[in-house]
């Protein structure tokens, strides 16, 4: 994709000092841009960087003063930042900007699909499933029957969305994810063998919910595991039968949500952090990585450790922990003082 200059600064209601006609075909670091790249300055200390980069053009302040010769096309805007945020945005949405359904896809004729969609080679759509206006299905992905996808949502390749799932709209499924699977449900037996349990609910996503790569949300053993609009979820992230999470809340990669847990909204959870079953985290709550919660947490709580409590306290006591062997040496010699 090309762009030039004064097409950018009319998307951004900005305005061209330099060439408008200068062409665009990337975006880059400036430290790292070269020529047809566009960067963007927002950061004082980069400032000497747009004298000797190689930009085509660079998106700046419209306040700023110029002290030497430039090479590059500036495109002055309110702010930088925001202003080239809402060009990777676009950018993003135009790269992956498709429409029509491929020969290859297998797609079961009681399904509706919107005209306005995008359905990849080798997809599998199963009975009775809707397909909103604007969704993109990216090759190789299958949808069980009776799904819904929301308008505007996008599909990765690879992903696997199983019987009954609903998602909603604007969200977007990245690769190898897995929605809808069954939950972790044995009932021990007699003889010591484990007997499953069928799992019978759904899962059911929010509006613009993003759920990262191989991450897998289980289905409810009965009712709803639910994700609240505007959760974001981070890579190979595993959310367990009936659990619930309230809006806008964002969690790190690689932690572990055991069934019928609630998490509030508004929360912040780190990476690798276990959470058990069948407990309450309150709104507004952070979670630091690697910790593991046993028990219910109030609203507005900071949490660290194994199990988990306050995060000042938690400091506190680190101070200890690392100085155990020598507080333990300390105790021992005291004690066979007192002895003599």
């Amino acid at each position: 994709m090309k762009f030039t200059a004064q097409q950018i600064a009319v998307k951004l209601h900005g305005k061209v000092e330099g060439d408008p006609k200068a062409e665009i075909f990337e975006l880059a670091k400036i430290e790292n841009a070269k020529k047809g790249s566009l960067t963007f300055l927002s950061n004082p200390k980069y400032t000497p960087y747009i004298y000797k980069t190689k930009a085509s053009a660079i998106i700046v302040n419209k306040d700023l003063v110029v002290e030497n010769e430039l090479k590059s096309t500036l495109i002055r805007v309110n702010d930088p930042y925001e202003s080239f945020s809402t060009l990777l945005d676009y950018y993003k949405k135009v790269s992956i900007d498709r429409i029509g359904i491929s020969n290859s896809a297998e797609i079961h004729e009681s399904v509706k699909i919107d005209p306005k969609c995008y359905i990849g080679s080798m997809t599998i759509i199963e009975k009775d499933s809707k397909i909103s206006k604007n969704v993109k299905i990216f090759p190789q992905v299958y949808v069980g029957p009776n799904v819904s996808i929301g308008e505007g949502s996008v599909i990765f390749p690879g992903t696997k969305i199983m019987e009954d799932t609903i998602i909603g709209k604007n969200c977007i499924i990245h690769s190898g994810a897995v929605i809808g699977s069954d939950g972790f449900g044995f009932a021990p037996q007699e003889n010591g063998m484990y007997k499953k349990i069928p799992q019978t609910g759904r899962v059911i996503l929010g509006e613009n919910v993003e759920v990262g790569a191989n991450s897998t949300i289980d289905k409810a053993t009965l009712g709803v595991t639910k994700i609240g609009d505007g959760v974001k979820l981070d890579n190979q992230i595993q959310i367990a039968h009936n659990v619930e999470i309230g809006t806008n809340t964002v969690i790190a990669g690689q932690t572990g949500i055991a069934g019928s847990a609630k998490i509030g909204k508004n929360c912040v959870i780190g990476g690798q952090v276990g959470i058990a079953g069948h407990i309450s985290i309150g709104d507004n709550v952070k979670v630091q990585g690697q910790s593991g919660i046993i028990s219910n947490i109030e609203n507005n709580s900071t949490i660290q450790g194994t199990p988990a409590f306050s995060y000042n306290s938690y400091s506190k006591s680190y101070v200890h922990f690392k100085n155990l062997p020598k507080t333990i040496k300390k105790i021992d010699s005291l004690e066979k003082k007192i002895k003599k």
